[in-house]
């Protein structure tokens, strides 16, 4: 029972522990702050489509003695919740990174598990009441041909189901960079160029964005980073040209709806003038 006890205690953070004390001690009042808060983000402009780097999970399961892979689970409950409220106060397009192509240099084991739970929430995406409920046309951005071929079934299979929506957006991007995005478009592009179905001389904003992965929808009005870090990570890059961008220090399995509402927040206290 001491050696329990040790290794316990070992693996315990006592900023964490903090935190979490706070929370439950201060529950009543957040959950009045959170609706006062909500009834004022509501009253102001919603970012129609927002970008979220979901960080921290790896840090958040080390922290509570856990394997990687489990933190990869808990975020992945989390991004269930965010989805709701980015829902419920009038968001219509979320892309969430999911899984870059710096990421794949992961161990072995760990893709492993993670490529699991893609297979695992694609497909619970595609039967998701909660998604047919709402109207989310779901799909994945990124170089999928990375993937394993079953987690590209699920997606092929979220896609397919969901493919008839237009009422709201969920975009996940794995196995996706930025960079690799672009040079992706350009290749297409020069291609194109080649076989005389595009002219040089036309090619301009317009024209780039019918080769991106998500130049159907506007750029994200708003990115959304956790875990405390403060840069893109090569993420959106094409898109985030004018998007406002805010860091919040929690890992990402803790974000709260408080966090959510206060990121809009800052979002309707800011002014976009797009270089005018």
């Amino acid at each position: 029972m001491r050696a329990l006890i040790s290794v316990n205690v070992r693996t315990v953070n006592p900023r964490r522990v903090a935190r979490q004390v706070a929370r439950v001690t201060l529950k009543p009042i957040y959950k009045m702050y959170e609706r006062l808060l909500e009834k004022a983000v509501r009253e102001g402009p919603i970012p129609e489509h927002v970008g979220i780097i979901m960080d921290g999970n790896r840090r958040f399961a080390r922290e509570m003695g856990l394997d990687p892979w489990e933190g990869h689970r808990f975020g992945a409950d989390k991004l269930e919740d965010v989805l709701e409220w980015c829902w419920d106060v009038g968001v219509r397009a979320v892309t969430v990174y999911a899984l870059s192509t710096e990421n794949l240099r992961r161990p072995k084991e760990e893709l492993r598990r993670l490529f699991d739970l893609m297979e695992e929430r694609f497909n619970k995406l595609a039967e998701s009441e909660r998604i047919h409920r709402r109207q989310v046309a779901v799909r994945a951005v990124g170089r999928l041909h990375l993937l394993p071929a079953r987690v590209r079934r699920a997606i092929k299979r979220a896609e397919k189901l969901t493919r008839r929506y237009s009422k709201r957006f969920l975009n996940v991007a794995v196995a996706y960079g930025g960079r690799q995005e672009i040079i992706d478009a350009v290749r297409a592009i020069a291609h194109d160029v080649k076989d005389g179905k595009l002219d040089p001389e036309e090619i301009d904003e317009d024209t780039f964005r019918r080769y991106v992965y998500v130049g159907d929808l506007p750029d994200p009005e708003l990115i959304i980073r956790t875990s405390g870090e403060e840069r893109l990570s090569n993420f959106l890059l094409w898109y985030s040209a004018y998007s406002e961008l805010y860091f919040v220090d929690v890992y990402w399995p803790e974000f709260r709806k408080i966090d959510l509402l206060r990121a809009i927040r800052e979002f309707q206290r800011r002014e976009r003038r797009f270089g005018r």
